[in-house]
Order: C-alpha cells, then sequence, then structure tokens
C-alpha cells in the first residue's frame, strides 16, 4: 500500500514536504503525531488524524503517539483566537491516561518492528531547566522564523475592524517546544516524519528545521486536510458540543445518530476519512445511495463502521436498536434491554413527566395515570384518554392498551420508567421516583 496515494484517493492529504514520497518508498519510517491532553478524551476531531496514523502502519510504517503531558501544560495557539485555560498537572495526568487507553484501540501495539508506541514529552521536559533550554535549543531558531509562522501572525494582526488578542510567549513559545519534541525523537527513536492536521504545519517545520540546524539532519512534515462541515465551520462537534469517543461523555446511541444526521455529501466525504472500507466498496455503496437516498445507505455504513471501532458491535447493535424505537419498531424486550443512559439519550427531546411513587400506586386505572396523576401532560381529560384508548392509539412500553380500565401494573424500564406513546408520534416518558 502507497500511503501518499492512499490518503490522496481519501481527501486526507493537504501537503507533504519534498522527499518525503521518496523517504516513504526507501524503507519502514517511523512517524509521530502530537495529543495534547486539554480533556479527558479525545474526540471525532481527533480521530480524523489518528487515521494518519493509522494508515501509517497499515503501509507498513511504524507509528508513534505523543500524547503532550509538557505542550499540554502551556497550549498551542495553532488555530485558536484566544489564549486557553492552562490545567493543573493533576487534571493533565488523569487525561493523559484517557487518552493513552484510547489510543490502544486504534493502533496495533504487538505486530513485530512496526508496532506502534506511546511517548510522552513530559519524560524529557519535566529535567529540562529553562535556561538550559533557551542556550541547547533557543540559540537555533530566530524571532523572525518564528514570527513568520500563521499561527502567530494570526494572533498578533487583525483584519480592519477585529480586535487583537495577543499572544503571550507561553504560546508563542509552543512551536519551538514542539519542534524539541521532534528533534527528540529523531535523535531517540529515529523518527523521520512528523503529521497532524493541516493547521499544525507551521509548528511540524519548526521541528524539521530545529533538526536541520541542530544536527544536519532531513526530517519530513505531512498534514492532512482539516475536516470541515459543509458549511465550512470545524467538525467534530453536534449542537451540544463536541462528539466525544467516550461514552461517559457521549453515549454511544448519541455518537451513533450523529453519524446517521449527516448530510448526503458530508457522509460521502467522511466515509472515506472516518473509515478503512476499501475504494471500490465505497464506490458501489455510494451508487446504491445515489438509486435511493430515502434509505441512507452511506450514512448507515459510515455510522456502523466508526461505532464498532470507537466502541463495540453490542453498542452499535443497541444504538441501531435505539434508534428505531422512535419510528414504530421494537417491542418491550427491546426498551428493557436498552441501558439507562440509552434509554434517556432516545427520549431526550420528548416531554418526561415524574410522578411520585405513592401517586403511581394510587392510581385506579390506566386512564387515571395518563390523565390525572400525570398532571393533563398526556391526556388534559379522563374522556380523552378513554376515547385514544377505545380507538387503539396508546401504549405503554409498546404494548397497546386494551382497556380504558386496565389496572397499573406495568413493568418499569430500569425499575423507574414507563415510554407511553399517544398516536403514531407523541411520545412521554414518565418517571415514577
Amino acid at each position: 500500500m502507497n500511503l501518499i496515494e492512499e490518503l490522496r484517493w481519501r481527501g486526507m492529504l493537504h501537503d507533504f514536504m519534498p522527499g518525503t514520497e521518496e523517504q516513504l518508498a526507501s524503507e519502514m519510517t517511523s512517524g509521530y503525531i502530537g495529543f495534547d491532553p486539554t480533556a479527558k478524551s479525545l474526540h471525532i476531531g481527533n480521530l480524523a488524524t489518528i487515521m494518519l496514523l493509522v494508515h501509517l502502519q497499515r503501509a507498513g510504517h511504524k507509528p508513534l503517539a505523543l500524547v503532550g503531558g509538557a505542550t499540554g501544560m502551556i497550549g498551542d495557539p495553532s488555530g485558536k483566537s484566544a489564549e486557553r485555560n492552562l490545567l493543573d498537572e493533576t487534571t493533565l495526568r488523569e487525561n493523559q491516561e484517557g487518552i493513552k487507553k484510547q489510543l490502544e484501540k486504534f493502533l496495533d501495539f504487538d505486530c513485530g518492528a512496526n508496532s506502534a508506541e506511546i511517548v510522552n514529552n513530559y519524560d524529557w521536559f519535566n529535567e529540562f531547566s529553562f535556561l538550559g533550554f533557551l542556550r541547547d535549543v533557543g540559540k537555533h531558531i530566530t524571532v523572525n522564523y518564528m514570527m513568520a509562522k500563521d499561527s502567530v501572525k494570526k494572533r498578533i494582526t487583525a483584519e480592519e475592524g477585529d480586535r487583537v488578542e495577543g499572544l503571550s510567549y507561553t504560546e508563542f513559545a509552543y512551536q519551538l517546544i514542539q519542534g524539541y519534541d521532534f528533534y527528540h525523537l529523531y535523535k531517540t527513536k529515529g523518527v523521520k516524519i512528523q503529521m497532524g492536521a493541516s493547521d499544525q504545519w507551521g509548528n511540524i517545520t519548526t521541528g524539521t528545521e530545529l533538526i536541520r540546524r541542530m544536527d544536519g539532519g532531513k526530517a519530513f512534515a505531512m498534514v492532512g486536510k482539516l475536516v470541515t462541515k459543509s458549511d465550512g465551520t470545524k467538525f467534530g462537534k453536534s449542537e451540544g458540543g463536541n462528539v466525544w469517543l467516550d461514552p461517559n461523555l457521549t453515549t454511544p446511541y448519541k455518537f451513533y445518530q450523529f453519524w446517521l444526521n449527516l448530510s448526503d455529501e458530508e457522509a460521502e466525504k467522511l466515509i472515506k476519512v472516518y473509515t478503512l472500507i476499501p475504494q471500490e466498496e465505497i464506490a458501489q455503496i455510494t451508487e446504491e445511495h445515489k438509486q435511493a437516498p430515502h434509505l441512507r445507505l452511506l450514512q448507515k455504513a459510515l455510522a456502523k463502521d466508526v461505532t464498532i471501532r470507537v466502541h463495540s458491535e453490542e453498542d452499535y447493535n443497541a444504538a441501531v436498536d435505539a434508534s428505531e424505537i422512535l419510528f414504530g419498531k421494537g417491542d418491550l424486550e427491546t426498551l428493557k434491554g436498552l441501558k439507562e443512559d440509552v434509554l434517556l439519550s432516545v427520549f431526550e427531546g420528548v416531554p418526561q413527566i415524574e410522578v411520585s411513587q405513592a401517586d403511581y400506586a394510587a392510581a385506579a386505572t390506566v386512564t387515571d395515570l395518563l390523565s390525572e396523576v400525570t398532571g393533563g401532560h398526556v391526556f388534559e381529560s379522563k374522556g380523552e384518554a378513554k376515547r385514544m384508548i377505545k380507538n387503539g392509539g396508546v401504549s405503554v412500553n409498546r404494548q397497546k392498551v386494551q382497556s380504558a380500565e386496565d389496572s397499573v401494573n406495568f413493568e418499569l424500564l430500569q425499575g423507574k420508567y414507563l415510554v407511553v406513546q399517544k398516536g403514531k408520534k407523541n411520545y412521554y416518558l414518565i418517571s415514577v421516583n
């Protein structure tokens, strides 16, 4: 497999330094990408970058993932309009561990010579004194060189009418510290390529320049395209914020739904970026999708592949089952099989009604429960409830209510919930506390 060609047809390649292709063709090459632990989980924007490492390894090369225990204390100005808040050391360590576990899902750490490695730049920076760094590293890169970087220029100059945020020395020095990471890995592990998203080009090339000036060596930069939405904004966020890889921050159901709800244009582009599905198969899925867009074959193939790799096949199957509930599919057993967080995610947008255990126990009939006990939120009157029940339009936990006089003896989901459906599209979630 030719890495450059693979990334090119997938639409993932933005730029690379001259000589990169020749280097990759000449030998098994070690390459790395850095991930700053600014949160305890990576998100799907980071996943696009991880896929660069995945393809590097698939092409027979050796991937290293650098967790920035040191650089995370500073903050990278690339792509930022203002300086971000700095995290304390305890939080950074917790974040580092979370990110390490996630990276281990995507890379093979036991496949011989090109087994993946995870490194932490805190290991070589923790005893590096400020004066020592200035003497041994800082003297090799001029301020003029650093000022010419886009990430710096965007923060110290402004378009007409915009306010200049400015740039602290801390963030200004970030590119030098990242550059030294590359030099250190070049010297200690023979790393010759650094990769990242296109907004990292300036920082990465500082590293190649540092290697040239400090050691007379030759190293290379390769960056992927920033993944953006159809409106040009950065990809990786839903209306509720980042779409995280950690199931405690974004449930597998919400994760699956995110991919399922992409536009056709986005799905056709991103199935190449986020999956390992071969070119011929993607072409076939795309053609079948165009014949019947309403079936959303592209979105389903993308959502399945990514959900299984990030979470598990079990989580994927549960997400599919949960997704079909609002379309009238599934039965009581389907509802009982949903974990509480998934159940709440599925019915997040429907009215949720709290009922005390005493009031629930006191409800003589299902009519009383769905009218008076629920405060008129499901049915405003007993008469309205009786009429709809008589016409077969009411179900509780996917079981049709047969009579308005039925007693209240439903099996509570997760010991506390009832899902009420009124007509075809009106849902309510009753919580008995």
